[in-house]
Formats: C-alpha cells, structure tokens, sequence
C-alpha cells in the first residue's frame, strides 16, 4: 500500500497508527525545489555556505552551480514523517542519511518512506527512506527509527507561518548593475570630516564610481582617515578652514564643470544647498527637490519618495517641480513611463483636505502638458498607491492606483515619516539625491549605513551620465 502525501493539501490530518502499519506499507511526498526554499533553509539554519547562496562561487566548484543543503531533503523527509505517515504524534527517534547527489533549483524530488521493521514490544518501526529527482535518481537515502502514534488522531491542518524573503545585497547588487561600464565621474565631498561621511565616499570609490575630491579641513580629514583605518592614498584633497567655506568651494567647482557630482559629508544640508544656489550656472530654473529610493521587502519594484527631505510645506507650483524632478529622474533608472501617485489621507477630493485639492490640479497640469513623462493620479491615500487589493475593494480604476513608482507626498513632515517607517519598520533599504540643480547631489544622513552611502553614490551617477548625455546632445544641436 503506497500512501500519496503532499505538505500543503486538505483541511485535515489523519495519522497511521502502530496496529495500522505493516511491513512494506509505504507513502510518498513529491516537492519542487526552488531557489526562495533554499533561501529560506539558509535564514532559518544559519547555514550561509556559500555553495547555495552564491552563484559565482557555486559555479567554480565541482557541482558548477548552486545546489541545495542537503538537510533540505533530510527535512521533506521529516514533513513526511509529521504530517502524513505515520503522521500527527510520530516521535522521530533517529535517522541514517546518505547524500548520493547534488539537489538544483527547479528538481522535483519524491520522497518514499516504507516500513522494513515492526517491534511489537517497543512499538518501533523503521522506515527505508528513498529521495529521487525527477529523472529518478537517487539524491539521498537512510533508514529512520520511529515510534508511532498509538491512538488515532485526526486533526485540522495548521498553515505554516509564511516567510518573506528579501535579499537586501541582491537588491543592492541589481542597482550597482545599472553603472556596469560607466565610466567613473569626478565628484566632491564636501566636509568628510567623521568615519560616515569619509568611508562611504571611499567605498564609493572602491566600487568604480566616482574619483572623489576631498574638500575640508586636511587634518581633521586625515585624523578621521587614520581612526578609522581609511586608506587615502592618491587621493585629492582641497585644504578649506571649515564647512562653508568647503560647501562653497564646492559649488565653485561644479560651477566650472571640475566635478559632476556633489557629495554630502559632515555639514547641515541647507549649508551646502545654500552654497549651490549661489551659484547661477548650476540653478536650472526649477525648485531643488529630494528623492528616496527604497528597496522595500513586501514591494515588488523600487519606490520613490519626494520630497521627504528639502521642501517643507511646498505649493502647488513648487510641487509641479518635485514631480517632474521625480519623473525625470525615474526615467534616469530605467522606468519608461513612471506612475506617480499624488499623495493625501483621502481618494476622494474633498475641500477641507487643501492636499487633496493640489493632487487634483496636479493631474489636471499632467493632462494639459504642464507636467510631463509620466502617469499621474491622486488624491491617492497610501494604500490605494501600493496595494492591489485595497484598490480593488474600493473599486478605484486606475492606472497607477496599486502599483506606483513615485509616491509623492503632500509635505516634508508626511514623507519624512513615511520613509522612516519604511526603513525601520518595513526594513526598506534606502538611499537619496537632490534634484533640481545642474548636478546631482548625493544626499545622505548620518545613521546611513555604507551599502546606502554607496547606492546614493549609484543615483548620483545614473543621474551625472544623464546630465552628459543631455549636454553632448545640446551641444549637438548647436553645433
């Protein structure tokens, strides 16, 4: 007799009791291994061996690839045993394994059990244990000691608590990606003048992305370096007495077309975007605006906040420049036509709900031509903008509605909470850059860790390539 199992179908589970088995009784579970079932082995074992993780590192060893733990299999046989037969109230005494095979991403492996051995005074069984792929090859086999239920048993199946996997270097690696064979811009980092600010330029500088320009107090910039074990030779620096001055002479810079990129370092925001500003070749007619891009674990693409950090309480023609600012720049990362959502507490526009009322014109301006690139729509509440299932219930018919790319929020104290309730709470990793001047400016704070210092570094040079791009073009044409 050949039980057929699998550890995901019915409302109940019915054990095998000792008097039920015999000899020769067998059961089957058939599973598909996945790459998500190996990531979640990881997580919850702790086995990080990089021969199931890492692609490249699989590739050189003698299976030329990733395989899975073998425990793994080891644990479908486990579900076997638990769920099925002999099932609930089976206490699994021992197990002899032998590996005989790697198991791949996308192997359909059948796991067979059959009772070899009954003890009638112990009331002990054990079970020949057989795993074969889907070329029936033999990956694994053992013998289990079992001692099964005695009382039959019949209980309602439990779901498996659910697990989210998020891979934050993947997502970090997917975006380094998108500066493969660019070539490396020079850029200013104004003030580096604690271990954040100067390391995270110099990881952005060890990854291929920038030539920094240090700009600050020379000593205090290489006291840091020392402290903090930061390598800085053949590196340039610019000896400034203090902040203002290096916010200034980095805006000079720029300016004069020396570097394409700002950075922040240890100063207060609006003392460097001051300095820039009093400049008027790097202004561009429009408002200076703030973008975060979040990788966020239950979201299936990245998301853009604006303006979460410059702008505090920005009109209606002030925000027509944070989303167009927002558009372009989403068009710089890859998003053909990026879908905004116009941010409020409402779907609905209601007059005493003054957000609600901008949200409207916004997207009445994108019809008319005012605003361009990209598909508006708001008021949106929060919900209504990422959730698929909340814009069904509430019967809205969009086509930004549940799926947005730019989020864009009615003031500075909404977004900012926003995206400190995505990083912390969500555990969204993130990075920024002010649009809005004729370079781009990497924004970031000081509890940023290095992997966002650099991914701030990426968007600054997507956006500085863009910048050259526009320039050659320009140029082109008056020539």
């Amino acid at each position: 007799m050949t039980i057929e199992a699998t550890t995901t179908d019915g409302l109940w589970m019915e054990n095998i009791t000792y008097d039920e088995l015999a000899v020769g009784h067998s059961a089957r579970l058939v599973r598909t291994v996945t790459l998500q079932d190996i990531q979640a082995f990881a997580a919850v074992s702790g086995d990080i061996n990089p021969a199931h993780l890492n692609p490249e590192y699989a590739d050189a060893t003698m299976f030329h690839g990733v395989i899975a733990h073998g425990m793994l299999g080891a644990a479908l046989i486990s579900a076997l045993f638990g769920t099925q037969f002999p099932g609930p109230g089976t206490i699994y005494l021992g197990q002899e394994l032998k590996f005989t095979k790697p198991v791949r991403i996308g192997d359909t492996l059948t796991v067979l059990a059959t009772v070899s051995e009954k003890n009638d005074e112990k009331k002990r069984i054990k079970m020949d244990c057989l795993v074969t792929n889907q070329s029936g090859e033999t990956v694994l086999k053992g013998e289990a000691n079992l001692m099964p239920p005695t009382k039959k048993v019949r209980v309602q199946r439990i779901d498996a608590p659910q697990i989210q996997l998020y891979d934050p270097e993947a997502r970090f690696n997917t975006l380094l990606d998108q500066v493969q064979g660019l070539d490396i811009v020079r850029c200013a980092v104004v003030h580096p003048c604690d271990a954040g600010s100067l390391s995270g330029a110099m990881d952005a500088a060890n990854h291929g992305l920038i030539k920094p320009v240090l700009i600050g107090p020379e000593g205090r910039i290489r006291h840091v370096a020392e402290e903090a074990g930061i390598s800085l030779q053949g590196v340039e620096i610019i000896s400034v007495e203090h902040s203002h001055a290096a916010a200034e002479m980095a805006a000079e810079m720029a300016a004069n077309k020396e570097v394409e990129i700002l950075m922040k370092g240890s100063l207060h925001t609006d003392e460097l975007l001051k300095a820039v500003l009093s400049h008027k070749a790097l202004r561009t007619g429009r408002r200076l605006s703030h973008v975060f891009r979040f990788d966020v674990p239950l979201y299936p693409k990245p998301l853009i906040i604006t303006d979460a950090a410059i702008n505090i309480e920005p009109t209606l023609q002030e925000k027509v420049d944070i989303v167009q600012n927002a558009i372009d720049f989403a068009r710089v990362m890859g998003i053909e036509t990026p879908k905004v959502a116009i941010l409020s507490a409402v779907e609905t526009v209601t007059a005493s709900i003054p957000s609600t009322l901008d949200a409207a014109a916004l997207c009445k301006m994108a019809d008319r031509g005012q605003i361009t690139g990209g598909l508006l729509d708001g008021p949106l509440a929060f919900d209504n903008a990422v959730s698929p299932d909340a814009v069904q219930i509430k019967g809205i018919v969009s086509e930004v509605a549940g799926q947005a790319d730019i989020l864009a929020v009615p003031d500075l104290e909404s977004g900012n909470m926003i995206a400190k309730q995505l990083e912390y709470l969500a555990g969204a990793s993130g990075s920024g850059l002010v649009l809005g001047a004729r370079v781009p400016i990497a924004l970031t704070s000081r509890a940023d860790g290095p992997m966002a210092r650099v991914a701030s570094t990426v968007l600054a040079v997507l956006a500085a390539h863009d910048n050259r791009r526009k320039n050659q073009a320009n140029a082109w044409k008056q020539g």
